[in-house]
C-alpha cells in the first residue's frame, strides 16, 4: 500500500453558526477542510467495505480538484491517488496522478513532478506495460538522483528492478539491487527498503537457478519482516512467505513450499490489507495441492483465487492462476477446459507484452494440444532468441561482483592494493586457464561426437545394403518356388489325373482281382495328389511368410541374446503385419531400439524374463518391450544416452514413446508407429 502507516479513525464533527457572512465564509472553509480530513480517513478505514472506501475516495477527489492549485492541493492529489492505489482502482488512480502531473509540471514543482513519475510508473507497471512503466521509473530516478535523499532514490531504483525482474531481464534487475544496497549501505531507518531488496534478489537467483543464494536474500528478508519500521499494511512477512514457498514449489519440494503458503495465508487482516497477495497466496496454495494430488478444495481454490484476481485486475496474477487452471483440468483428461484456459493465458500474456508469459503459455499448449506441438515450439523457439537477445543487453553481474568487493575491503581494511591486484591477476589466469581448457575438452568431445554420428551412419548404410541383398536373394527364391508349385500343380496333377481317368475306364471289367487291383491304384493316386497339393500350398505359404527378410535379421537378433544371456527372452512377431509397407529407416531404427533395449536390459535390469511383442493394431506398429528387472524411478531419474537415443529414433519414424518404470516393478516401453510413412523426398 501507499500509505505508510495505519489509519485510525477519530471523527470530530464541528457544526458552526454564525450572525455574519465573514463567519459563515470561515465556517465554510473549516468545515470543507474538516470533511477531507475526515473523507481521507474513512477511505483508508480496512474496516469498511470496498464500495463505501470507494465513495469517500471519489468525495475527497471531488474536494480536492475545486481547491486552489498550490503546493497542498498537489499533496492532497497524492493523497487521493494513494486511496485508489488502496483499492486497485488504476483508472481513477491514473486520471489523478495525470491530473497532479499537470499540475506539477506547469508549476515547475521537481519533488512532486519525479513521485508524479515514480506513481505512473507504479500504473503502468500493474497494467504490465513494461515500456512505459521503465521510461518514468527511468524519469524519476534521474531527477532524485541530484538530491541526497538515498532512501527514496533507492525505493524508484526497486521499483525499475522489480519491472526488469517480470519482463525476464535477470542480471539487470541484479546489477540495480546491488546499486541499491551500496546506496542504502549504512543508512539508518532503510529496513524497509533492505526487505523489498532482499526479497528480489531471492526471486531473481530462483530464476537464475542459484537456489542456494535465493535461500539465504529470502529467508534476509523474513528476518526483515518483523521490524517496526515496516508497516503492518505491508504484509511483509506474508510475502516473504510466498516467496520462500515460491522457491520450494520450483525445486519440487511441493509439502514445504504448502507449508510457507499456508503460513502466509494465516498473517493477520491479510485480505484486508493486500487482497492481490491474499490472491497469489491462494492460487499458489492450490497449486501445491495440485501437485501433492490433493484434490480436497480443488478447483475450487483455484476459481476463488481467480475471481479476487480478475477484480482487483492483477493481470500477472490472472495470468499464472489461468496456466495452473491449464495444467489442473489436463490433468484430469478434460482438454477442453484445459485448452480453455491456456489460450486465454496465452492472449493475455500477448496483450501485456511479457515475452516470458508468453513462452508459458505457448509450452503449456504444446502439452495440452501436442497435435499444434509443432506451430507452437516454432512460435517459442522464435520468441525465446528475441528474449535471450535482449538479455544479453542487460549488462554482466559486475555490480554484484563491485558490492561483495565493498564488503570485504571494509571488513579487511589492512589488505594493500598490491595484494588485491595480485589476487585479481592469479583469479584472471586461473579463469583463463579453466576457459581454455573448457574449450579443448569441449572440441575433443566433439570429435568423439562425430566419429560416433559416423560409426553410426556407416553401420545404417551396412544394413541398408545388407537388407538390400537379401531382399534380392529373397525375391529369386520366391520366385523359383512358386515356378515350381506352377510346375506341379498344372503339370503334374494333371497328368495324375489322366491316370485317374484311364483307371476309372478299367474299371468295366468286372472281374474281382481287376476291380480290387484298380481300387487300390487309385486310392494310391488320390493320396499322391492330395501330398503334391499340400507341397504346392505349402510352397505359397512360405512366399508369403518370406516377404521380408526383417522378420528374419531380428530372429537372429533374439537368437543371439538367447545364446549369449541366461535371461529367458519370449518374443512374438504379430504374423499379419506387411513389412513391405514400412520404409528401410523405419526397420533400421526397430531394430535399433530393440537392440539398445537388450543392452540396457542386460547391463542394467539384473532381469531373468524380458518380452518383446511386435503387433499390429489398426494403422500402427506396436512395439512393447518388457522386463521384471529391478526397474528405476522414471518420473526422477534423468534419462541416459540410451534412452534419449531411442526416443529420438522414434521421433525419426513419427511414433510415440512412453516408458513406464518403478523400482522393484521392472520396466516397460511401449513404441507405437505409423505402418505407412509419409515419404520425405531427399
Amino acid at each position: 500500500m501507499k500509505n505508510k502507516y495505519s489509519i485510525y479513525l477519530f471523527v470530530l464533527l464541528f457544526v458552526f453558526f454564525g450572525c455574519s457572512q465573514k463567519k459563515a465564509e470561515k465556517t465554510a472553509v473549516n468545515s470543507t477542510a474538516d470533511s477531507l480530513s475526515t473523507y481521507f480517513l474513512l477511505a483508508n478505514n480496512l474496516n469498511l467495505t470496498r464500495e463505501e472506501r470507494q465513495i469517500y475516495t471519489e468525495k475527497s477527489f471531488e474536494i480536492v480538484i475545486n481547491q486552489e492549485d498550490d503546493s497542498l492541493n498537489r499533496v492532497n492529489l497524492f493523497k487521493v491517488a494513494n486511496r485508489y492505489y488502496n483499492l486497485s482502482d488504476w483508472k481513477g488512480f491514473n486520471k489523478t496522478v495525470q491530473l497532479v502531473l499537470k499540475k506539477s509540471d506547469f508549476a515547475k514543482d521537481t519533488l512532486h513532478l519525479t513521485k508524479a513519475y515514480t506513481y505512473l510508473g507504479d500504473y503502468y507497471d500493474s497494467q504490465a506495460i513494461s515500456d512505459s512503466a521503465f521510461m518514468f521509473y527511468n524519469k524519476a530516478a534521474k531527477l532524485y538522483v541530484k538530491t541526497t535523499d538515498n532512501i527514496v532514490l533507492s525505493k524508484i531504483l526497486i521499483n525499475k528492478a522489480n519491472l526488469q525482474y517480470k519482463i525476464g531481464a535477470f542480471l539487470g534487475a541484479q546489477n540495480t539491487v546491488f546499486n541499491v544496497l551500496r546506496k542504502i549501505k549504512g543508512v539508518k531507518n532503510a529496513n524497509n527498503v533492505l526487505y523489498d531488496a532482499f526479497n528480489l534478489l531471492g526471486l531473481i537467483y530462483n530464476e537464475l537457478g542459484e537456489y542456494d543464494n535465493a535461500l539465504i536474500y529470502s529467508n534476509k528478508a523474513l528476518l526483515i519482516s518483523d521490524d517496526q519500521s515496516i508497516p503492518e499494511e505491508y504484509q511483509s512477512k506474508a510475502s516473504s512467505f510466498n516467496n520462500i514457498g515460491f522457491l520450494y514449489l520450483n525445486a519440487k519440494k511441493y509439502s514445504l513450499a504448502k507449508s510457507y503458503f499456508q503460513q502466509g495465508l494465516d498473517q493477520n487482516n491479510l485480505l484486508k490489507h493486500k487482497p492481490t497477495l491474499f490472491a497469489v497466496l491462494s492460487d499458489n496454495l492450490a497449486y501445491a495441492k495440485f501437485k501433492l494430488n490433493e484434490t480436497d478444495g480443488l478447483p475450487e481454490l483455484f476459481y476463488s483465487s481467480l475471481k479476487l484476481s480478475e477484480n482487483l485486475k492483477l493481470t500477472s496474477g490472472i495470468f499464472v492462476n489461468k496456466i495452473h487452471l491449464s495444467e489442473y483440468f489436463a490433468s484430469k483428461k478434460d482438454t477442453v477446459s484445459a485448452l480453455k484456459y491456456s489460450n486465454e493465458a496465452l492472449l493475455l500474456a500477448k496483450s501485456s507484452n511479457v515475452s516470458r508469459d508468453v513462452l508459458v503459455a505457448l509450452k503449456q499448449l504444446s502439452i495440452v494440444e501436442p497435435e499444434k506441438a509443432a506451430v507452437y515450439n516454432r512460435e517459442y523457439i522464435h520468441i525465446n532468441e528475441e528474449l535471450q537477445n535482449a538479455e544479453r543487453k542487460m549488462g554482466d553481474k559486475f555490480s554484484r561482483i563491485e558490492y561483495e568487493t565493498d564488503v570485504i575491503r571494509g571488513e579487511n581494511s589492512d589488505l594493500t592494493i598490491q595484494n588485491r591486484n595480485l589476487v585479481y591477476t592469479f583469479s584472471f589466469i586461473a579463469i583463463l586457464g579453466l576457459l581454455t581448457y573448457i574449450i579443448k575438452d569441449q572440441k575433443t568431445r566433439n570429435r568423439v561426437l562425430l566419429y560416433k554420428q559416423q560409426q553410426q551412419k556407416a553401420n545404417e548404410d551396412i544394413y541398408n545394403l545388407m537388407i538390400s541383398q537379401q531382399n534380392t536373394i529373397e525375391t529369386n527364391r520366391v520366385e523359383e518356388k512358386r515356378r515350381v508349385a506352377q510346375e506341379l500343380h498344372d503339370g503334374v496333377l494333371g497328368r495324375m489325373f489322366g491316370v485317374r481317368m484311364n483307371l476309372d475306364g478299367l474299371n468295366g471289367f468286372q472281374d474281382e482281382m481287376a476291380v480290387s487291383q484298380r481300387s487300390a491304384y487309385l486310392s494310391e493316386l488320390k493320396n499322391i495328389e492330395q501330398d503334391i497339393r499340400e507341397i504346392s500350398h505349402d510352397l505359397n505359404r512360405e512366399k508369403s511368410e518370406l516377404i521380408n527378410n526383417f522378420v528374419a535379421i531380428v530372429d537372429n537378433l533374439f537368437e543371439e541374446q538367447r545364446k549369449t544371456y541366461p535371461s529367458k527372452l519370449i518374443s512374438n512377431i504379430d504374423s499379419t503385419i506387411k513389412w513391405e509397407l514400412l520404409v528401410n529407416s523405419v526397420k533400421i531404427n526397430l531394430y535399433r531400439i530393440m537392440q539398445e533395449s537388450l543392452q540396457n536390459i542386460n547391463k542394467y535390469a539384473n532381469a531373468s524374463t524380458i518380452k518383446i511383442e511386435l503387433k499390429k493394431k489398426d494403422n500402427n506398429l506396436s512395439l512393447i518391450i518388457s522386463d521384471n528387472g529391478i526397474g528405476f524411478n522414471a518420473t526422477v531419474k534423468k534419462k541416459g544416452i540410451g534412452i534419449q537415443n531411442m526416443l529420438s529414433r522414434t521421433k525419426e519414424c513419427h511414433g510415440e514413446f512412453h516408458i513406464k518404470s518403478k523400482k522393484g516393478d521392472g520396466t516397460i516401453i511401449t513404441i507405437i508407429i505409423p505402418i505407412e510413412q509419409k515419404q520425405i523426398p531427399t
